[in-house]
């Protein structure tokens, strides 16, 4: 049997391959630094895994409804007033499985032959895959060094036709750690106004993970596109809740119905008990975040003055997300992800290729500095080591 032909189409997130095989040779016996995935290493606060936990001694084993929780949706909404200042309608909310949910809604909703997505390269490797998986044409937006790893407005519209539907964008992003400024947002903005049959994507996951004084723009700010604008976000990152597979988004009211109507077709509702505990995330004591925050710039500087003591490495400093990425075309290896290959099975480190994150990812390989300070520092003594001594492949 075979399935549908969109599905020969359909990729994969490589951080996971490269799990399984750091798993598949850490149970071989050998000591496996992993700096691949994006996930942070802190438990869940406990004040959130207590709430669950009492909404399943309460009975809250049930469905709920499709979009969520009553409460949660208009926690959502407190929660950007708090921290934004901007006033939503929490009948706009919709509570997700995990944030890759609402880019597989968008795309689905949006991609068909003929329709072109733009996208960020390197980006999150899923944003390609949903396009390819629709018929679309993926169309990359290049996130280049020298811009910061941010996007440039110029560039991004000057890619925009007429057959555009969507435009996905990524600040602060993964890969790249980068952050868009103020002004490159309000300058695409403004383009966007000469394309109003363009609906933009704005996945703002990593929106409290900001370093060095960087604030966050949240799409949200934007009266003029808010029509139009999709806000993909979740409690993953920010409470360290990766597992409890919990996201959000806020649909414009023309496509709200649509997202419902899938949300009944697809998943039902989210489990009920994590429900109440991303409802105490929200309205609990925050501090557990801005100390989870304070660890990851610590350990940033680590790893960035680190990769930059290596031979042929350089890495730009991320100012957002938790993740550097080095650029290693002066180590001599031809392919990065050959590079991130031979870190896993002979220096013991798990890394991932740039190429995995598009096109112009090649030259870089992505670290995530999710992980201790002692780990990082091993991982970056075995990378040194194997630089020094290894012949480029």
């Amino acid at each position: 049997m075979r399935p549908v032909s969109a599905f020969d189409r359909i990729g994969e997130e490589n951080a996971f391959a490269v799990l399984a095989r750091a798993a598949a040779l850490a149970a071989q016996g050998r000591d496996i630094v992993n700096l691949g995935i994006g996930q942070p290493d802190f438990r869940t606060p406990d004040h959130i895994v207590e709430a669950a936990i009492k909404a399943l001694r309460d009975g809250e084993h049930g469905y709920t409804p499709s979009i969520g929780i009553a409460p949660l949706r208009e926690a959502v909404a407190a929660d950007i007033h708090r921290r934004h200042g901007t006033q939503i309608d929490p009948g706009r909310v919709v509570i997700v499985p995990g944030g890759k949910v609402t880019m597989f809604a968008a795309i689905l909703m949006l991609g068909e032959p003929g329709a072109e997505i733009l996208y960020p390269d390197p980006g999150f490797p899923i944003y390609r895959s949903m396009i390819e998986f629709t018929g679309a044409t993926p169309v990359p937006v290049p996130i280049r060094e020298e811009n910061g790893f941010a996007f440039s407005a110029e560039e991004t519209l000057a890619l925009i036709t007429p057959r555009t539907r969507l435009l996905i964008l990524n600040s602060p992003a993964n890969p790249t750690g980068g952050v868009t400024p103020k002004a490159e947002i309000d300058a695409l903005v403004e383009g966007l106004a000469r394309h109003p049959h363009v609906a933009i994507l704005s996945d703002e996951i990593y929106d409290q993970f900001l370093f060095d004084g960087e604030e966050h723009t949240t799409l949200l700010a934007y009266p003029e596109i808010r029509d139009r604008l999709i806000l993909l976000n979740g409690w993953s990152k920010t409470y360290a809740m990766t597992g409890w597979r919990m996201g959000w988004a806020l649909w414009p009211p023309a496509l709200f119905e649509a997202v419902r109507k899938l949300s009944v077709n697809a998943w039902s509702c989210v489990n009920a008990p994590a429900q109440f505990g991303a409802l105490a995330a929200l309205t609990g004591p925050q501090d557990c975040v801005s100390a989870m925050v304070a660890e990851f710039d610590a350990r940033r500087r680590l790893v960035v003055d680190g990769l930059n003591a290596l031979p042929g490495v350089s890495c730009a400093t991320p100012k957002g997300a938790f993740y550097a990425f080095p650029n290693v075309s002066g180590t001599g290896w031809a392919s990065a992800k050959a590079l991130a290959n031979a870190l896993l099975e002979t220096a013991g480190v798990a890394t991932i290729g740039g190429p995995d994150f598009g096109v112009h990812g090649e030259g870089y390989i992505r670290l995530s500095y999710a992980n201790s300070a002692e780990n990082i520092r091993r991982a970056l003594e075995r990378m040194g080591d194997f630089l020094a001594s290894a012949r480029p492949g």
